[in-house]
């Protein structure tokens, strides 16, 4: 059954982003969030650490200081009018939130708790300076349930556990999106004069990552598949504190309240790497050292490889800190590892964590071709790219970018709805969607999905991690290619309607492999190391060939092309920290 909504505003993802956009739109126009997860169960509550401000609260602080370090910790491709937004905004945000009634951590005198975090330091990089507002170690579960709370409200209407399939366009103009109704295995289609992506990211393209199984790059494949660019694929941070082969992150914040990585010597070996931040230097530098590390053999199992790991011990700080500061640490720690952080060490390894590159937006979430707006589409949080992180995203900058460019993006939205027609629509939108499903209920032959995916996240894991080569890039381009042929025998085992999740597993691999693709391609082809793209083969920063986004497009044959970066106030310099 086919069944068709009409409303001035669609939002497809109930995250930070998300919901901070319909908040913002529902205050003049009519407004629809829909997701395929309940918004509270969104993986905007996993981020732990903190949310970047400039407010001042224990020692002197600035937005133009948090604004360069920005740019600097993005390795200078970030686009530093964007990250000016970013730094100027995020006081007015944090206050917003503390307002709506964020439960934020305090200090004696009332004011909101500010920790120190990677990369952040104050008078342009001469020392660490306290920038990360935090409500414990549960600050995006804390900002989730305030935004739902608040659009709850204000009459957001939501459509939870819908899975968007389609982009439906008229020319350069996005009008609306099918859906597959995952309750009913219904077909919805929505029409509406703004369509927002808030999709969240793709770290599960990775075998060890800390995204939840939700992370399957819906929003950029989507974008990609109506024939649109997608930015700075190549740039996939990191985290170096993901619990040893379970990817769980263990937030930076733990290293904000002291604790220090060490080798299986018991040496604290960021003093070789990053001598003035140490620990809480940016994440690239961070996972970058701990892989050196181990490739010397200076691992907790010392054998040289990889996937060996090392030690974040935090015993130091002692019981009542940890348990007051760092609470899910405690629990995640006695929950996965059977330890408790004030007497043991974590096992930790890089873990892939956050998307630098996503849907090309400029600073209003609108979406963009590299040359021209797309009329009505628009995108925020980490599955757009606004390029505001450039190479490499800093600590507490992540929900920090959800909301204060969800928040334009609603205000923007808010006003663009007021002045355009709504779009004509009817059941013929969802025919794309229900001729794919039913194809794959009519083949003959079958093959499973999960050793598909299993097959591309050892491949993307070992090939495209934190150490790149050309050799292995194009080994992992032609696997994946491969792969995405394979999707084609597939077939589907489950032929009933209510809840059959296997439909969208399918159409979340297809949109993984779509992503995996799109960033081995793009990572190959960018010859230099910047940020969280490391090249042994290419080991140097190339400003002069590569200060540029690059801007891949993946349907039909595969085309590259490219974007000036934004440099006007701070000229690039080589990072050291």
């Amino acid at each position: 059954m086919v069944h068709v909504h009409k409303f001035d505003t669609v939002i497809v993802g109930g995250g930070g982003a998300g919901l901070y956009a319909a908040l913002e739109a529902s205050k003049k126009c009519k407004t629809a969030v829909v997701s395929k997860l309940y918004p509270q169960r969104s993986h905007t509550g996993a981020a732990q650490g903190g949310i970047a401000a400039a407010l001042g609260n224990l020692e002197e602080d600035h937005p133009d200081w948090h604004a360069y370090d920005t740019v600097k910790g993005g390795d200078y491709l970030t686009d530093q009018k964007a990250a000016q937004v970013l730094a100027e905004d995020a006081v007015k945000v944090v206050y917003d939130l503390e307002h709506r009634g964020l439960a934020f951590s305090r200090l004696e005198n009332g004011k909101i708790a500010q920790r120190r975090f990677g990369g952040h330091t104050n008078n342009f990089g001469k020392g660490p300076v306290r920038r990360a507002c935090y409500a414990a170690d549960r600050t995006g579960h804390m900002i989730l349930q305030t935004l739902f709370q608040q659009c709850v409200e204000n009459n957001v209407e939501f459509f939870n556990e819908f899975f968007a399939m389609d982009i439906i366009m008229d020319g350069n103009r996005a009008k609306g999106v099918s859906c597959y109704e995952i309750r009913t295995g219904d077909v919805h289609v929505f029409y509406a004069k703004a369509i927002m992506f808030a999709t969240g990211g793709y770290g599960r393209v990775f075998m060890v990552t800390s995204n939840a199984l939700s992370g399957t790059g819906d929003g950029p494949a989507l974008v990609a598949k109506a024939g649109l660019p997608i930015q700075d694929m190549e740039f996939y941070q990191f985290h170096p504190t993901g619990i040893y082969r379970m990817g769980v992150l263990i937030t930076e914040g733990v290293r904000g309240e002291g604790g220090i990585l060490k080798n299986r010597h018991g040496t604290p070996f960021m003093e070789e790497y990053a001598p003035t931040l140490l620990d809480l230097a940016p994440r690239d530098m961070v996972s970058r050292a701990i892989s050196e590390e181990l490739l010397k053999g200076n691992g907790i199992r010392g054998d040289k490889k990889i996937n060996d790991y090392v030690h974040l011990d935090a015993r130091h700080l002692g019981r009542k800190l940890i348990e007051s500061r760092l609470p899910d640490i405690c629990e995640f720690c006695e929950t996965y590892l059977g330890i408790d952080p004030s007497e043991h060490p974590i096992p930790v390894q890089p873990t892939a964590h956050y998307a630098m590159g996503g849907i090309p937006t400029d600073i209003d979430g609108r979406v963009h071709d590299g040359k021209r707006v797309i009329e009505g589409l628009y995108a925020a949080g980490e599955c757009a790219c606004v390029s505001v992180h450039g190479a490499n995203r800093l600590g507490t900058n992540s929900l920090l970018e959800l909301v204060v460019f969800g928040r334009r993006t609603g205000k923007h939205i808010a006003d663009y709805v007021q002045g355009v027609d709504s779009p004509s629509g009817d059941a013929s939108g969802a025919d794309t969607v229900i001729s794919r499903i039913s194809s794959l209920r009519n083949k003959k032959t079958s093959k499973p999905i999960g050793p598909i995916l299993q097959k591309m996240k050892q491949t993307m894991m070992e090939q495209v991690g934190v150490y790149r080569t050309e050799s292995e890039m194009e080994q992992a381009i032609q696997t994946v290619k491969s792969l995405r042929d394979e999707m084609g025998g597939v077939v589907l085992q489950d032929s009933s309607s209510n809840f059959n999740t296997e439909v969208q597993s399918y159409f979340e691999a297809e949109n993984l492999l779509l992503v995996a693709h799109s960033i081995a391609v793009s990572a190959k082809n960018r010859q230099e190391s910047r940020g969280a793209h490391a090249r042994s083969d290419f080991p140097e920063r190339n400003d002069d060939e590569w200060l540029k986004h690059s801007l891949v497009r993946m349907k039909g044959e595969i085309d590259i092309s490219y974007s000036s970066v934004d440099v006007s106030r701070w000229e690039p310099k080589p990072r050291t920290y």
